[in-house]
């Protein structure tokens, strides 16, 4: 028997990666676009969820970066997926749902750990023993207001298709600098992001090389190099949609955040 593939490669579920939400409001921003990615057996399927996630996020959020073609899937797959698709996804922020056959995966920040184990019990009853869940979620730090006020939605700029600064991108590194001088050595990874544009494998790369390059820069101004950790992701976490220039733009960006 082939080994189940992907029918859905990723579900981003919030698209305000660099904004974070108030306890007291929703946690994807108003408007934020919900990007959901991969492959699908067929229309109906396609039609199903794209329905579910329309019901649960409204007509004009989702955006639609899937694909019909031969996958192979669980018995039920798809009802199980709709089950995963609820309104307790609204309550996070920069997250991400990943369906790999019977693996889920569920990432993102929460406001209380109440929410975190509300959401993580209610995706575990919605499907049966052979799924395995793992579950990511975080309860959103304080300390992560600090670096989303100083970095303000801004992107932090490379030379095209290399790792170096421009001065614009400095600027704003000069800024996070301060900002997590704040944080009094608190770990904080830098994640790299980059467009799907290219090879994976060198958006990777590229992704990884840039994500290096802010910490270089970070530590030559004070911060110690032991509490920053550095990852890249290449394309594999859109906030928006790859086929416009704008949208494309956005995907290629730098990401803060408190490890805890």
């Amino acid at each position: 028997m082939n080994k189940p593939l992907s029918a859905i490669a990723a579900l981003l579920i919030a698209g305000a990666v660099h904004a974070q939400a108030p306890a007291s409001a929703p946690a994807a921003a108003p408007g934020a676009p919900i990007v959901v990615a991969g492959t699908v057996a067929d229309e109906a399927s396609k039609a199903a969820l794209l329905g579910r996630l329309r019901a649960v996020y409204g007509l004009d959020r989702v955006v639609d970066q899937m694909s019909v073609g031969t996958v192979s899937t669980p018995a039920n797959w798809n009802d199980y997926v709709g089950r995963l698709i609820g309104p307790n996804l609204k309550l996070i922020s920069r997250g991400q749902l990943k369906v790999d056959g019977n693996n889920v995966s569920l990432r993102g920040d929460v406001a209380s750990e109440a929410q975190r184990q509300q959401i993580a019990g209610d995706i575990a009853a919605s499907l049966n023993p052979t799924y395995t869940v793992n579950n990511g979620l975080r309860v959103a730090a304080s300390e992560q207001g600090v670096l989303d006020a100083a970095l303000a939605n801004r992107i932090i700029e490379f030379e095209s298709g290399k790792a170096a600064l421009t001065p614009s991108g400095m600027a704003i590194l000069d800024q996070m600098s301060e900002a997590l001088k704040k944080l009094n050595g608190i770990k904080v990874e830098v994640i790299g992001h980059t467009d799907n544009a290219g090879s994976r494998a060198g958006n990777l790369s590229l992704s990884q090389a840039r994500a290096e390059a802010v910490k270089t820069y970070v530590v030559e101004r004070g911060i110690n190099a032991d509490s920053i950790a550095v990852s890249g992701e290449g394309p594999d976490r859109p906030v928006a949609d790859n086929r416009t220039i704008e949208g494309r733009a956005r995907n290629r960006r730098i990401e803060f955040k408190v490890v805890q």
